[in-house]
């Protein structure tokens, strides 16, 4: 039994009636957010049913908002409310087959993305449902459709076919990538259903990883994530995070929290993965997303040691997905498991230290690198240590299954 000191709390997708938990460990003497069960490329895709009754705008792209100067000037609060408040939605899911509230409803928001009348919200928002409500500030509300959605990013596009076109204002999507740590921000969204909240704070962190919100279990997980501490509770799931130029730099998604409530951490997916998912998700319904095929864990001072390491870096690997790219490259899984502080590891696989000449010092160095770069299709040459000597494998990344495997 290990004596390390494990801390548990929850990580919450905060909408009301659908918010998915799961327990969330971190050792405290590991810096990585995530746990050894989440270290791992193996991805998988859900891509949803084209709903052929809708007209061929569903699947079209329209006017966007401009993106804001740089040199703009920030507004006050008071100010930043009331240029979005018009772009921003109650949602709400109803027949959700999984039934989690006494209702049998999901409550959430969301935000116009174009004139020709897309919503944004969050999958676990929108994911489910037979019916879906769209309720502007106005007080109007309109069934929508579910056009595309990609469970892991958390991110889903919704169609509004009867709203008015003269009542959209879709709001302009900022560079997350220029955001920093005190950077003030605001959340705008329906909290417990109250609808047009605002609450506002600062980017407390930045490049997180977070579990994705899907049926295949916590092993996949969401990079570069925003942390944020303005209070975001469920129901703001979906809702716009705004710098103080009112362009979205985030899309607010969960919390820490050991109550279900807010404790002081949310969590936004970033604005640049909106700008790289959301067109896909308007257009063909799915995003495929680039897939190595390989599980492990990341080199702890121990591990190192127990490897003939001079340094704590770099990810090992324990295992290769059959007929995965990895495994067609001829990456080494381990052959030998070894009881490392209570924990059992195997040893004996590759380590990888770079991708294509980015150091790899842990498993985020490779999600966030795939996901921000990296495209299905494309080469990536690993730097691996085998046996103390370092080789270069090239390999072409696949599009994740559609089905969980073992790895």
């Amino acid at each position: 039994m290990t004596l390390r000191k494990i801390i548990v709390v929850i990580i919450v997708f905060v909408s009301i009636g659908a918010a998915s938990t799961f327990t969330y460990i971190k050792f405290s003497d590991q810096g990585s957010l995530i746990t050894d069960k989440l270290l791992s490329l193996f991805f998988g895709n859900n891509l949803p049913l084209r709903n052929l009754s809708l007209n061929n705008e569903a699947f079209q792209i329209g006017r966007v908002a401009m993106p804001i100067p740089v040199n703009a000037k920030d507004l006050t609060l008071p100010e930043l409310f009331t240029k979005v408040e018009k772009s921003v939605v109650q949602i709400i899911g109803r027949g959700d087959s999984s039934n989690r509230s006494p209702a049998g409803s999901r409550l959430g928001s969301g935000f116009v993305y174009d004139s020709n009348r897309h919503i944004i919200t969050n999958y676990h928002v929108a994911s489910g449902t037979k019916n879906i409500d769209v309720t502007f500030m106005d007080g109007n509300t309109y069934h929508a459709q579910l056009v595309g959605s990609d469970p892991f990013t958390d991110l889903a596009v919704l169609y509004v076919e009867d709203v008015p076109k003269d009542t959209l204002v879709p709001l302009a999507l900022g560079n997350s990538a220029m955001l920093e740590v005190g950077e003030e921000i605001a959340a705008i969204g329906n909290p417990f259903g109250l609808s047009g909240s605002m609450t506002a704070g600062i980017i407390s962190g930045l490049g997180r990883l977070l579990p994705s919100n899907t049926n295949l279990g916590s092993q996949y997980s969401i990079p570069n994530i925003v942390q944020i501490d303005a209070p975001v509770n469920p129901g703001n799931s979906g809702g716009p995070l705004l710098n103080m130029r009112g362009e979205v730099v985030g899309i607010n998604s969960a919390i820490f929290s050991s109550t279900g409530e807010f404790s002081g951490v949310g969590f936004a997916i970033p604005s640049n993965t909106l700008n790289k998912i959301i067109p896909s998700l308007i257009t063909g319904g799915s995003f495929s997303h680039p897939w190595i095929g390989l599980s492990g864990t990341n080199i702890t001072p121990e591990i190192a040691n127990a490897v003939g390491l001079k340094e704590p870096r770099g990810f090992l690997v324990a295992d290769t997905v059959s007929g995965s790219p990895a495994e067609k490259a001829g990456l080494h899984g381990g052959d030998k498991v070894a009881n490392i502080n209570g924990r059992e590891i195997a040893l004996g696989g590759d380590v990888i230290e770079k991708i294509d000449n980015n150091t790899v010092r842990k498993i985020d160095d490779i999600l966030v690198y795939l996901e921000s770069v990296k495209s299905v299709g494309d080469t990536v040459s690993l730097s691996v240590l085998r046996n103390g000597q370092l080789q270069k494998l090239n390999l072409t990344l696949a599009a994740r299954p559609s089905s969980q495997e073992s790895p």
